[in-house]
C-alpha cells in the first residue's frame, strides 16, 4: 500500500492511501436502503492519522449536491487486530484498503456502532459486519428503527455476534485499550444515543454527530469529484463557472452553511416562477444539473456567515442538536460532557466535517455551555473564536421545531427537561 499527499499535523503523521481508480469496486447496491447522494458510486478515501495505530476512512453523503464527508476510524489493538468505529458502506474499494491492513496488522475484531439513531452509520453495520466473520458487533443501547421498530437482526445485524455495550466497561473487551461514556437520551417517539469512545494511548476521543469543526477549504473526499462544490458556488442558473481551487472553495463554504443550518440567513430562495424562468437561460438542462433548476440566491453578506459558522476551526455542536435534541436532558448531557471532559485527549475524530481537530478536554467541555442558564453576554465575534452561533441562522431550525410540536412528533423542551429522567428509558430495542 502506497502513501499519497503527506502531510503533517502537529506530532501526527498522516498518509493519505491509494484509492481505485475502477469505478466498479465504488460499487454500493443497498443504497436505496437510504438514499443519499451519491447513491450507488461511493469513493473512499483512507488516511493514516497516527503511522500503524490509526486510519480514518471517508465517504460521501447528502442530498441537493449538499455532500459532507462521512467517516469510519479504524485502530489498532495492543493485543493485534483492530477496533472499527462508525463502519461506512463496505465497498471493493473500501474493504481492500481495510484488508491490506488487516494484512498487516491482524483481523479486525470488533465493530462499534455509536448511534441509536443515526440511520447513515446503522445501514453499513450489517453488510460490513459480514466481510469480518471473526468480529464481534457491539451497538449503542436502545436501538430504534423508523416507520417500524425492527430487531436490529432484520436490518442484517448478525444476531449471534451483535450484543449492547456494556455498562460497565470493564466488561468490555477492548477496555484495555479504551474508555467510552454512552449518551442516551429519551425521545418517546426513540432514543438519541452516542458513544464516546477513547483510545487511551493515541489520546484521541472519537465522537459522531456531537462535535463538528469545519474547514475552510474543501475535504479532500469532496474534491474528487468538484461538480458539487461548483454547482454551489454559483450566485445564479445562467452563470458558468470555471472549475479552480476558489470557486471549490466558495462551493464548499455555502454547502457548510446549507448542512448546518439547511437555511442560513444569507441564504433566500426564488419564487417558482422565477426559477423556472432562469432555468430557461442555464448553460446546463441535464439531469445531473436538474435540468437548470437553481432556486438559490446568496446575499453579500453569506462569507461572514460562514466565518462566524467555522470560527476559526472551533469545535462546536450542530444546532439541530442545540435546538432539537439536546435540551430535552440538559442534565444528562452536561454529567456525559463533564464525565469526558476527565479524561486525557489532545484530539478529536469526529464522523462529519474536519477531523482530526486538535481539542483538549476543557474545549470539549465549553461546546455544551450553551446548556447552562447563564446570564446573556455580549460577544464580539470577530475577537473570539470560542462564539456561539448567530442567532438570526437558528431560524429556520427554531421554526421546524416549533413544527414538530405542534403536529406532536416533538414535545417542547421545557416540558421534557423538567419530566425525563434516566429510568424513563425502559428495556432495549435488540
Amino acid at each position: 500500500m502506497n502513501a499519497q499527499a503527506p502531510n503533517s499535523r502537529g506530532q501526527q503523521q498522516e498518509q493519505w492511501m491509494d484509492s481505485s481508480p475502477k469505478p466498479r469496486d465504488w460499487s454500493w447496491p443497498f443504497w436505496h436502503a437510504v438514499p443519499l447522494y451519491p447513491y450507488g458510486r461511493r469513493r473512499t478515501l483512507c488516511r493514516e492519522i497516527l503511522h500503524h495505530s490509526i486510519w480514518t476512512f471517508d465517504q460521501l453523503q447528502g442530498t441537493l449536491y449538499t455532500v459532507v464527508p462521512i467517516r469510519m476510524t479504524v485502530i489498532k489493538l495492543s493485543s493485534g487486530g483492530f477496533l472499527v468505529y462508525a463502519p461506512v458502506a463496505p465497498t471493493r474499494e473500501c474493504i481492500r484498503i481495510l484488508k491490506e491492513l488487516v494484512a498487516l496488522h491482524g483481523d479486525v475484531k470488533y465493530i462499534i456502532l455509536p448511534t441509536s439513531s443515526g440511520l447513515e452509520h446503522k445501514v453499513f453495520v450489517g453488510p460490513f459486519a459480514r466481510c469480518f466473520p471473526s468480529s464481534q458487533v457491539f451497538v449503542a443501547p436502545h436501538q430504534w428503527s423508523f416507520p417500524f421498530n425492527l430487531p436490529l437482526s432484520w436490518l442484517g445485524f448478525p444476531q449471534k455476534r451483535t450484543q449492547v455495550l456494556p455498562e460497565d466497561i470493564s466488561e468490555a473487551p477492548f477496555s484495555d485499550d479504551f474508555d467510552y461514556a454512552v449518551l442516551d437520551i429519551n425521545l418517546g417517539q426513540g432514543a438519541f444515543g452516542e458513544v464516546a469512545l477513547l483510545h487511551k494511548r493515541s489520546r484521541t476521543l472519537l465522537v459522531t454527530d456531537s462535535i463538528l469543526s469545519v474547514s475552510e477549504d474543501p475535504p479532500a473526499i469532496v474534491q474528487l469529484d468538484p461538480y458539487p462544490l461548483l454547482f454551489h458556488s454559483r450566485d445564479n442558473a445562467s452563470e458558468v463557472i470555471e472549475n479552480n481551487e476558489a470557486n471549490r472553495r466558495k462551493g464548499w463554504q455555502r454547502i457548510s452553511l446549507f448542512a448546518i443550518y439547511f437555511r442560513p440567513s444569507a441564504l433566500s430562495m426564488t419564487g417558482l416562477w422565477q426559477m423556472l424562468r432562469d432555468a430557461l437561460k442555464a448553460p446546463d438542462h441535464s439531469a445531473k444539473a436538474y435540468f437548470g433548476l437553481f432556486p438559490f440566491r446568496w446575499k453579500e453578506n453569506w462569507k461572514q456567515s460562514f466565518d462566524a459558522l467555522r470560527g476559526q476551526g472551533r469545535p462546536f455542536v450542530a444546532p439541530i442538536l442545540q435546538t432539537l435534541i439536546l435540551p430535552q436532558a440538559p442534565k444528562q448531557v452536561l454529567d456525559w460532557a463533564d464525565k469526558i471532559a476527565t479524561w486525557d485527549f489532545q484530539q478529536i475524530i469526529s464522523c462529519h466535517f474536519d477531523s482530526p481537530i486538535e481539542v483538549l478536554p476543557h474545549q470539549f467541555r465549553n461546546c455544551f455551555n450553551f446548556l447552562e442558564k447563564k446570564p446573556d453576554t455580549i460577544v464580539n465575534i470577530s475577537e473570539s473564536p470560542n462564539h456561539p452561533l448567530p442567532e438570526e441562522d437558528f431560524r429556520f431550525i427554531r421554526e421546524l421545531e416549533a413544527g414538530l410540536i405542534r403536529s406532536g412528533i416533538a414535545t417542547p423542551v421545557s416540558e421534557k427537561a423538567s419530566a425525563a429522567t434516566d429510568s424513563d428509558i425502559k428495556g432495549s430495542f435488540l
